[in-house]
């Protein structure tokens, strides 16, 4: 099969010829129909994210048809449509020998430390798959995988957004953008959305934000406070993975505010004095990824209307072309929120 691999010590991507990998008893064989490409991938590549592995193929955004499982995999068969959760739980740690594989404590993702998805067949664990109706296409099943599981999972659950509350957002890229729409589809009141590029400012208020914002002009400070009546932010998301952007998001919040790191960063974390952010009872909060629900509830919401994704594929390649999706998606030509790739095209 083909497969886009990347070498860590020469930080080189390039399509080859590799073997078609062979599933495990409960593992399935897919047939990549697409995955897309991630500004984490990207950060593989250029070194600002470690490589875990001396060579790995990328691609943790992926759904396709299952081609075969293994003997002890149950239910699932070949011709199954499905997307495929983006990482799997060690297996080894504390928490998952004791039957406890949602608290895994070692949790693997795929692309970095196994091989992903930018080749034509893919191998993972059976428990990883969700199904995917005929009505949802397969590149839209696939950006829920990431682009749209990490900030639901960020807001819904780790920020516990509510109704009525009011949402600061930074970075309106992949991430953002489907933060805004999950903001709205929550009932969180305003919705902030803060992003130096005015296209991106743009896509946010078209997808729901109240307000757009330049982080990078005035105060924008004073600016959250204004617009929210004088009761600041109830979450300050950074999706971005700066720690400019998480101290500016952090200084946003009002009093029991919770603050969310979805952007990841080598960065060391500085946000102010500390006497302030202790007498406001105020949180910081890492999130990574998502749980396996999350992925399932939003093909469920996909499938049932309530949320629309088909904006988010800026461009559709084949597999031969992913290094120059890399290179779009680093230098941001054309603002794009998903690249996908189709590995069969």
């Amino acid at each position: 099969m083909r497969a886009a691999r990347f070498d860590g010590a020469t930080r080189v991507l390039d399509v080859q010829d590799v073997p078609i990998p062979v599933p495990g008893p409960s593992e399935v064989l897919v047939r990549v129909e697409a995955c897309g490409i991630c500004l984490s991938d990207v950060h593989l590549i250029d070194g600002t994210l470690p490589a875990m592995l001396p060579q790995v193929t990328p691609g943790h955004e992926a759904a396709g048809t299952i081609e075969s499982v293994g003997d002890q995999v149950p239910v699932w068969q070949p011709g199954d449509r499905v997307v495929m959760a983006g990482g799997r739980q060690c297996g080894r740690c504390r928490a998952c020998v004791r039957g406890r594989a949602e608290e895994c404590e070692a949790f693997e993702i795929m692309g970095f430390n196994f091989d992903g998805a930018w080749a034509q067949y893919v191998v993972v664990p059976y428990t990883g798959l969700s199904s995917v109706p005929e009505g949802i296409p397969f590149e839209q099943a696939a950006v829920l995988a990431d682009a749209v599981s990490t900030p639901y999972a960020a807001l819904t659950d780790r920020a516990a957004l509510r109704a009525g509350e009011a949402v600061g957002l930074w970075g309106i890229g992949g991430l953002g953008v489907h933060a805004v729409q999950v903001a709205r589809l929550v009932g969180a009141s305003p919705i902030l959305a803060f992003d130096p590029l005015a296209s991106a400012r743009e896509r946010a208020l078209a997808l729901g934000a109240d307000f757009a914002l330049d982080p990078t002009s005035g105060d924008v400070v004073a600016e959250v406070r204004r617009l929210t009546g004088g009761r600041m932010l109830d979450v300050a998301v950074d999706l971005v993975g700066s720690n400019q952007v998480l101290a500016q998001a952090a200084s946003s919040l009002g009093r029991f505010g919770r603050c969310v790191m979805v952007g990841l960063s080598l960065d060391p974390i500085v946000l102010g004095p500390g006497l302030f952010f202790g007498l406001q009872s105020q949180s910081l909060l890492g999130h990574l990824g998502y749980r396996k629900r999350h992925l399932d509830e939003l093909v469920d919401l996909v499938h049932a209307g309530r949320l629309d994704v088909s904006g988010s594929i800026s461009a559709v390649m084949p597999l031969e072309e992913v290094v120059s999706g890399v290179e779009t998606l680093q230098s941001k030509v054309g603002n794009p929120i998903r690249l996908v790739v189709q590995p069969w095209a």
